[in-house]
């Protein structure tokens, strides 16, 4: 073999390399268009990750959210206080499921994205690149809310810790244009067991809780607001059915029919919940369309 051919060979080999090293590095981060968008999600890549533009969040409304006027004013004034620049608390809507905690989230950000409000939503998966992600917006004019749906954790998982220090408990203050708002079927966060309220302990008359227990508290104890969402009674439920039932331009929307139908769908899955009501509206509207 020449040494022409020797030569070729080694560059082909190198050059190889390079791209399976390539494939490796993580990616350069992309700088979002952010006057083209009001919602936002990060997104990995390789060993990295970036901020991406939602070009088409859900619409939802606030005035469609039935039922949890409490919730809604009290997050509604901390976002408020948020936007005017005024102290406000990172926030954590718990309870029961399909109780419209991720929507009234959204529904805020479409009140008020025109006030500066942008929501950056992370995945449970990628808590460990919230310092990337809060590095890459900390320094932007527009107020940001890092939304994290359906939030839990299991035992094993120290995802949590990242979320921990963002809140509150690194040594970097978290930046003034940034909330936390988070959703969750737990109030703490972590799965809670029986085993572990044994370990508790009295100290001249006072309770205290197994290191376990205190570890799982004082994750939920770092968001300053808690907002607590309960099941719907029936009668809720069918309102809600009746409102969905409305915004499709359905007639005779609390007629016996579409009420006998509304308990026999929430029945058949277990929960009268504002989810069970929208998907039942959007079943009885399709057929009466098709009809």
């Amino acid at each position: 073999m020449s040494s022409n051919d020797k030569y070729d060979r080694l560059i082909d080999r190198l050059d190889g390399l390079l791209d399976r090293v390539e494939n490796l590095a993580p990616a350069r981060a992309r700088e979002p268009d952010w006057s083209s968008a009001y919602a936002f999600r990060w997104r990995k890549a390789r060993g990295g990750g970036y901020i991406q533009a939602v070009m088409n969040p859900h619409q939802i409304r606030l005035d469609d959210l039935q039922d949890i006027d409490r919730q809604r004013a009290e997050l509604e004034r901390n976002t408020q206080q948020f936007l005017k620049k005024l102290p406000a608390n990172n926030a954590l809507l718990w309870g029961s499921r399909g109780t419209g905690k991720s929507s009234l989230v959204k529904a805020l950000l479409n009140e008020y994205h025109g006030d500066g409000l942008r929501v950056l939503e992370v995945d449970k998966n990628d808590l460990l690149d919230l310092p990337d992600v809060v590095d890459g917006i900390e320094k932007r004019p527009e107020r940001f809310v890092l939304f994290c749906d359906d939030l839990s954790f299991e035992s094993d998982d120290s995802s949590y810790k990242a979320l921990k220090a963002i809140l509150d408990g690194s040594v970097h203050a978290p930046p003034e244009n940034v909330l936390i708002y988070a959703t969750s079927n737990r109030r703490h966060l972590l799965p809670e067991y029986m085993s572990e309220n044994l370990d508790a302990h009295h100290v001249n008359g006072e309770i205290h809780h197994s290191e376990a227990v205190e570890e799982k508290i004082s994750l939920s104890e770092r968001f300053g607001l808690w907002l607590s969402f309960y099941p719907f009674k029936q009668e809720q439920y069918l309102g809600i059915v009746a409102h969905w039932l409305k915004s499709f331009d359905v007639p005779a929307v609390d007629s016996e029919a579409v009420r006998t139908a509304a308990l026999q769908w929430a029945l058949a899955r277990g929960s009268r919940s504002g989810r069970s009501a929208y998907q039942f509206a959007r079943d009885w509207a399709g057929r009466q369309g098709l009809d």
